[in-house]
């Protein structure tokens, strides 16, 4: 990844460039260095397109690619989702001409900056089309970091930042924000400019300063819950619903952290470790080690009972016959009225 910006930065470009990969972060970041080294804004203007392939046909990408530029001595286009890359199913909306682009590959325009941007976990290998274009183009895979490489991340951005971060105020961050890559690089921006360069991040800046995320309010909620703090998980549910958060998607949220819940203590039974888990149930590392901590505070039976109050709840809000605010109190109580026995 840092040879490959670095070559961007220097304005060593590619004809060609496949992007793929689960983390959002890295193939934004790669795009937006693109269009910040190989066209300057007034030559963005004439000189850039942008496709979604679910909705075009890419040979228009490709026909754009051999158009010659315009006030400029190049071109960028960028071809989103090429969902025929991969080995998904997918009711097709637009029949597309692979032998152009396969053709295109072979042969690339050498003014032309051509972008296949596929944010999917996996491509098919055993694809003619796939292997040309691995073999052609400069491909970057933008995968999920783990645990360890998160937080190493972190302190690079934040000495990027001019600022040091320990590990404790780093660890506090993520049990915070969550793992999104997005919303962590929002926070290291607004923490550094609070500390000031030079400075060091503290835990309690990471405290008083950092958005919760929904999944995080949502985890602390069923933390209170268990440890028989219900006025505690009220509150956090009520100020949920005070930032308009809609009852269904918590009850959503509240589903599928006891399923993970239930899901690694299972396998954990098993013998399987936590990276195991992590890439069994395809979630990231972090949130098995959260899920872990939790699994140990019920028993299996507990968790089977759980999931189905889950379900009749689910069925209530969708059924219509209690308000969903009050569904999810019910539901809080119950699993307090648990704990409690």
């Amino acid at each position: 990844m840092d040879e490959l910006w670095k070559k961007i930065e220097r304005g060593q470009f590619s004809p060609l460039y496949l992007l793929y990969g689960a983390e959002d972060y890295f193939i934004q970041k790669t795009k937006q260095k693109l269009l910040d080294h190989a066209l300057t804004p007034e030559e963005a203007d004439f000189n850039y397109a942008s496709y979604d392939l679910e909705e075009v046909p890419v040979e228009t990408a490709v026909e754009d690619a051999e158009t010659f530029p315009f006030m400029g001595e190049r071109r960028l286009v960028i071809a989103h989702h090429p969902f025929f890359l991969t080995a998904e199913k997918q009711k097709q909306k637009v029949e597309h001409q692979l032998d152009k682009l396969e053709a295109y590959v072979k042969s690339p325009a050498p003014y032309t900056v051509f972008v296949l941007v596929a944010p999917y976990e996996k491509l098919d290998e055993r694809k003619k089309l796939v292997k040309l274009i691995k073999k052609q183009a400069a491909t970057f895979q933008a995968k999920k970091l783990n645990e360890r490489e998160l937080e190493g991340w972190l302190v690079s951005r934040a000495a990027e930042e001019g600022c040091r971060i320990g590990r404790k105020a780093v660890e506090h961050l993520v049990s915070l924000a969550g793992t999104n890559m997005n919303a962590l690089d929002h926070e290291i921006n607004k923490l550094a400019l609070y500390a000031g360069s030079g400075n060091e991040i503290t835990d309690g800046m990471v405290e008083m300063l950092t958005a919760r995320s929904l999944e995080q309010n949502v985890f602390e909620l069923v933390e209170k819950v268990v440890h028989r703090r219900i006025d505690e998980a009220l509150r956090i549910y009520y100020d949920l619903l005070k930032l308009n958060e809609e009852p269904i998607k918590i009850l959503a949220l509240l589903a599928g952290q006891f399923r993970l819940i239930y899901q690694t203590k299972e396998l954990a039974r098993r013998g399987y470790g936590q990276q195991q888990i992590a890439s069994y149930l395809k979630v990231h590392p972090y949130r098995v080690k959260l899920a872990a901590g939790q699994a140990g505070l019920f028993s299996a039976d507990e968790l089977n009972r759980i999931m189905a109050l889950l379900a009749d709840s689910d069925y209530q809000m969708k059924s219509g016959g209690l308000k969903k605010e009050m569904i999810i109190e019910m539901f809080l109580f119950q699993l307090h009225e648990m704990k409690a026995k």
